[in-house]
């Protein structure tokens, strides 16, 4: 059986359409990344998985049952951290689990117990009797994340649980992610950050305005654009858009400009392409500093698919139409 099987499935916010019949299915005890910009669907999807919005067409299950007509027994399977941490700030980390604890039907004894286990399992023993509000945004994910298995779900929803954290938190959320994953809980991570998608997904579902325009494994997608990526770094800035147009005209495809000025890419479709460019732009006396032909990256694989960046929005955009 799957752990989410979605057909056909449409959402309107009076004329605009956030989804426009996705189709969805992710195997138990599989991560799952749910990745595309503000705005694109993914906490839409993820709200409708969860029993907390109705859908207007299509159908949707969790383990076999309908998210609506059995809402109650999809509820006891799963659970959501939302992308705002959902906590008693006036409480301590052990207070805040506690609670969550009492409420699940733990006895005072056991909900303590538990509450030990999840502060020393995510790294929370030095801040578990401090309150909530003196938390830095790492620790206070961690602690919402905790607070999400408290009982152990079957299936555990991640709404964009890195967003604004610095690289470090991130990487400590990531190993928290990992930890779940291996333990037998299927995961739907939804993010706008590729690698992150690339880090923890045994596969990867990129959904865009509503719709999804690719699903596979962060290898599979990324061998879909062509079998490698020309990166070229020029001794002289100034040279820049003579090697763009000599690139483009050798591999038949537009140099792509990166955040260095001297420095472009370009997809290549063979080896002996790449053997042209190069003599190409040697004859030019275009000086290179470094080159190397590459993977692509899944930046790379959304600028294909989309023919444009992942853009990165504000928080108010997402809570409208994703």
């Amino acid at each position: 059986m799957l752990a989410i099987e979605v057909t056909g499935l449409r959402k309107s916010y009076g004329d605009v359409e956030v989804l426009k019949g996705i189709d969805l299915q992710v195997q138990r005890g599989s991560l799952l990344a749910l990745l595309g910009p503000n705005g694109a669907g993914k906490t839409t999807t993820v709200r409708i998985l969860a029993t907390l919005l109705r859908f207007d067409s299509g159908t949707a299950q969790v383990f076999g049952h309908d998210v609506v007509r059995e809402a109650h027994a999809v509820r006891c399977r799963v659970s959501l951290t939302g992308q705002f941490a959902s906590l008693d700030e006036e409480l301590t980390g052990s207070e805040n689990l506690v609670l969550i604890a009492r409420l699940q039907g733990y006895s005072w004894a056991a909900a303590k117990t538990r509450a030990t286990e999840l502060i020393g399992a995510f790294g929370l023993e030095e801040a578990g009797n401090r309150q909530v509000k003196h938390y830095s945004g790492g620790m206070r994910r961690r602690l919402d994340i905790a607070t999400s298995i408290v009982v152990s779900p079957d299936l555990l929803f991640l709404d964009e649980p890195t967003t604004g954290l610095d690289p470090r938190s991130r990487r400590h959320i990531w190993e928290v992610i990992r930890g779940l994953r291996a333990a037998g809980t299927t995961v739907l991570l939804t993010t706008q950050y590729l690698d992150e998608a690339d880090e923890l997904a045994d596969r990867i579902v990129i959904i865009d305005s509503g719709t999804i325009i690719a699903d596979g494994t962060p290898n599979e997608l990324k061998s879909s654009i062509g079998s490698g990526i020309l990166r070229i770094r020029l001794s002289r800035v100034e040279q820049r858009p003579l090697a763009g147009e000599i690139v483009r005209q050798t591999l038949g495809t537009a140099a792509q400009l990166e955040g260095d000025p001297a420095a472009l890419s370009a997809r290549v479709s063979g080896p002996e392409r790449l053997a042209e460019t190069i003599a190409a732009l040697s004859q030019a006396e275009v000086g290179l500093a470094e080159f190397s032909l590459g993977q692509p990256s899944l930046d790379e694989v959304f600028l294909a698919l989309t023919g444009q960046p992942v853009r990165v929005e504000t928080a108010t955009t997402e809570g409208v139409a994703s």
